[in-house]
Parts: C-alpha cells; sequence; structure tokens
C-alpha cells in the first residue's frame, strides 16, 4: 500500500503570495544615507527613536540611519550628515538638545548642533507641528553627546576697554 503525501508546492505559492501582498501594504521610504550613516553613534539614537510623532506612524526605510513618520512621509530623519559650524541661523534648545533651523519655500530642515554625527530632520511646514516633532525626538538625539551649545548675543561677553 502506498501513501501519499501532499505536495507542499500550494504552501510555499500561498506564502510568498501573501508576502508579496503584505509588503505591497507598506512600502518602504527610499530615502538617501547621510555620507556618515555607517557612523556607530547613530545606532543609540536609531533604537531610540519613537515608533510615532504625534499621529504619524514610523515606517522602514531602504538605507541605514534613516527614519520616516507618516504616510504619505511627513518627516524623515538622516542620522550621519554634516556637523554644523557656527551659524547665524535661528537655533532652539528643546530638552537639552540644540537645533538649527532652516527654512527653504515650505520645506524645513531640522539639524542638531554640537553632536557628531549630526541628525537632520526634513518636514514640510503646516503637515505636522515642528514642536511636537523636536519634543518627541529629543530625547533619541541626546543619545548622541553634546560637545557645543548653540549661543546668543547675550552669551558673548563684551571686551572690556
Amino acid at each position: 500500500m502506498r501513501l501519499s503525501v501532499p505536495s507542499r508546492r500550494p504552501l510555499v505559492a500561498l506564502a510568498a503570495a501573501s508576502l508579496l501582498v503584505m509588503t505591497a501594504c507598506a512600502p518602504s521610504v527610499t530615502i538617501t544615507a547621510a555620507e556618515d550613516a555607517n557612523n556607530p553613534a547613530c545606532a543609540p539614537m536609531m533604537v531610540a527613536l519613537p515608533d510615532s510623532l504625534a499621529d504619524a506612524k514610523r515606517r522602514t526605510t531602504t538605507s541605514q540611519a534613516t527614519a520616516a513618520w507618516g504616510e504619505p512621509s511627513l518627516v524623515v530623519l538622516r542620522c550621519g550628515v554634516t556637523v554644523l559650524g557656527p551659524t547665524t541661523d535661528k537655533c532652539v534648545s528643546v530638552n537639552g538638545v540644540d537645533w538649527v533651523l532652516k527654512q527653504k519655500e515650505e520645506t524645513w530642515t531640522i539639524t542638531t548642533y554640537g553632536r557628531t554625527p549630526a541628525t537632520e530632520l526634513v518636514l514640510k511646514e503646516n503637515t505636522i507641528p515642528s514642536d511636537t516633532v523636536l519634543t518627541q525626538i529629543s530625547a533619541a538625539a541626546a543619545k548622541i553627546p553634546a560637545t557645543r551649545s548653540c549661543v546668543g548675543a547675550g552669551d558673548l561677553e563684551t571686551p572690556k576697554s
């Protein structure tokens, strides 16, 4: 008597099709990695990033040391961008992390100041509150130690005559 064993081929095909359907529902965000993205100092920050910003859920990305929230992406983060030197651009401190803000048209680029490697956030104006984003990301950004901080005109000493 010969016993027949059901073929596993239909199960494999079903599993492959299910995987394809699931990945089609949540495509990865394509982000170009920063030049210093492989810096080991990025790792503790990346692990500490929140799963959501405001109501925007974190998505998977295609590059190392990057993150994105929202669909379409409302906030994009890259660790390992060029460290900023002294600047006259606006700087704000949020929970002990200094951020330099630059606006070009309707897009904000917000970069950590005084931390190596630097972290950059890009967000469109009026899509997600920047104060909420900075408050929620600053704890993770603080995982990269600060070596400098922003100063204002009031922080400078006046030369004595």
